[in-house]
């Protein structure tokens, strides 16, 4: 694929990517010189350095550097290891083998690491730092969507001057090839990592952005996408969030009732209909259309929100595609770019169904994303593709008791109830109060079995959007597996909450491809960035050309988007 509108936006050596006010500024500053090996300093810059030092390290363990022309990373958003776990177990008893030894797609990876989640001003993160980390290279708080820890949350005058340059955006001004895609909305943490610059993570859309904000030059994360686009750095873009980019009062052209949310008055699917080359669709039917030989750009809003649970798609049997479907598309579009492409696909709605307190739909929606990562290897087969699978970070899901082999894991535990104890029946196990209780469980969450307002005490079901809670009053709920294994079945949980809350564990690293093998230990996950540019050399250059490279071409050094007076970063 020839995308010589990318090259002529003069992506030119030194010039860097400022969205604001609609606009596209170019001029990048380094940062300051980077402190001595060995130290950290928790400034943007000492992120940034010791992440490089960290990913040559490694490479050199690994026997040295190895050269990606393409670069997949999948983003499991919540998916820690005990989701993973069960959710191999839950796949493998789905299509009727041993669960327990069952490997997932991205599990049968051949290198493995650790990522450490924590953002700079949290011990447990939420999905917008951690994501800047792995596509900045710089850790930073929470809520802040490519911009460094400088700034104050909300706060777009003080954000002048944080923004930072991601992995995407590189990959564009490399000449690349670039998409992402979701089964959230577009514009959700995630995805808006890749592309965007605001230090608040809920600025998706412009009737979101209060009016300082505005007025200081911030703009939404749905406009920035456009503006990505226009500056020829965004080339398949898929997923949910469709009213966002339509303006206020627009019918849904899928959902009754559902109307386009934009006071601007802009309708920004015609402005991408307005690029060379471009497409537009909004249902699977229209994705499965798509000829990748006559496509070079594609925007795909399926929902007008996010996407529906896996579960629910096939249930209803609605028109949305698969993540698989989708990465499938956009892996067939992007690798027609001789230079190479970077694409990052993320199972959002992992962590949705965490939060919700549900397990089966959390455990679907890891083995649907598996399912993406598996037609990601099986496309790219022989080919030179880095790909990187990973979470942002954590839940609290637990998995607990002595089931018995074999065990249904969304079931009441049938086994032992002590570890000393061997099996005496083949009933549940039960607790010191005479009740059964399931393998699965959450620390805290919406299917605590107090009473609320909105269901009684006793088990609860999804969805369970709750305004109060009162204590448990009756003891724990009987249970049976018949009950647990529902498909709106709330997991019990520890402590009240309306919605259950991230887990600030490491989560988990798979790769695969040139450059996988580096991936080993435990990384900060900054390094993640690192370790994928240093060993893709088109992104590599790009960073050397904004400056950030040492005289042995290590680019340590941050790159900085410059501050403009009244502009937003």
């Amino acid at each position: 694929m020839q995308l010589s509108t990318r090259l002529r936006l003069a992506l030119a050596a030194g010039l860097g990517l400022l969205i604001a006010g609609g606009a596209l500024l170019y001029s990048v500053v380094a940062s300051a010189a980077p402190p001595a090996a060995g130290t950290r300093v928790e400034t943007p810059q000492g992120w940034f350095a010791d992440g490089a030092r960290t990913a040559r390290q490694a490479i050199r363990e690994a026997g040295g550097a190895q050269r990606a022309r393409n670069v997949i990373v999948f983003l499991g958003d919540g998916m820690g290891f005990t989701t993973v776990t069960a959710a191999h177990i839950y796949a493998g008893q789905k299509l009727g083998v041993d669960g327990e030894s069952h490997r997932l797609s991205f599990e049968q990876f051949p290198y493995t690491a650790l990522s450490r989640t924590y953002e700079t001003n949290q011990q447990t993160p939420d999905s917008a730092g951690t994501m800047t980390a792995i596509m900045t290279g710089v850790k930073t708080k929470a809520g802040f969507i490519g911009i460094d820890q400088s700034a104050r949350r909300g706060d777009c005058a003080s954000a002048q001057g944080a923004a930072l340059v991601t992995a995407l955006q590189l990959a564009g001004r490399a000449g690349m090839a670039t998409g992402v895609v979701t089964t959230t909305r577009i514009t959700h943490a995630t995805p808006a990592a890749t592309y965007g610059h605001n230090p608040e993570r809920n600025w998706e859309v412009d009737a979101d952005l209060p009016a300082e904000a505005k007025a200081a030059g911030c703009t939404d994360f749905a406009a920035q996408l456009i503006d990505n686009a226009r500056a020829g750095l965004l080339d398949v873009v898929l997923g949910g969030g469709r009213t966002e980019f339509m303006p206020a009062g627009m019918p849904d052209p899928q959902r009754a009732g559902m109307v386009g949310q934009r006071l601007d008055g802009r309708n920004l699917i015609a402005e991408w209909l307005t690029l060379p080359h471009s497409r537009y669709v909004w249902n699977a039917g229209g994705l499965a259309a798509v000829d990748p030989r006559r496509t070079q750009r594609l925007l795909g809003l399926f929902n007008p929100s996010h996407l529906e649970y896996d579960f629910d798609r096939r249930q209803q049997k609605l028109d949305e595609p698969t993540l698989a479907q989708m990465a499938g598309k956009a892996i067939a579009i992007l690798q027609r770019e001789r230079k190479g492409y970077f694409l990052m696909i993320e199972g959002g709605r992992i962590d949705h169904a965490l939060h919700a307190g549900n397990a089966l739909r959390a455990l679907d929606e890891t083995r649907a994303f598996a399912e993406a990562v598996a037609e990601a290897v099986r496309l790219t087969a022989g080919s030179d593709t880095l790909i990187v699978v990973s979470a942002d970070h954590s839940h609290t899901l637990t998995f607990a008791g002595y089931p018995r082999r074999g065990n249904d894991i969304l079931g009441v535990v049938v086994g032992a109830t002590d570890s000393y104890d061997a099996p005496r029946n083949p009933g549940p196990a039960l607790d010191a109060l005479g009740q059964p209780y399931t393998t699965l469980g959450f620390a805290n969450g919406p299917g605590y079995s107090g009473a609320s307002d909105r269901q009684p005490e006793g088990v609860k079901h999804y969805p369970h959007f709750f305004g109060t809670a009162r204590d448990i009053e009756h003891g724990r709920p009987q249970l049976t597996t018949a009950q647990t294994g529902g498909p709106d079945y709330l997991q019990e949980a520890s402590v009240p909450l309306k919605n259950e809350t991230h887990g600030g564990e490491d989560v988990g690293i798979w790769a695969r491809g040139p450059g996988a093998r580096a991936f080993h230990g435990e990384f900060e996950q900054n390094a993640i960035f690192h370790l994928i540019v240093q060993q893709t050399p088109r992104l590599r250059a790009a960073l050397c050309k904004l400056g950030a490279c040492d005289a042995q071409g290590m680019p340590i050094r941050l790159p900085r988007l410059a501050p403009q007076a009244g502009l937003a970063p």
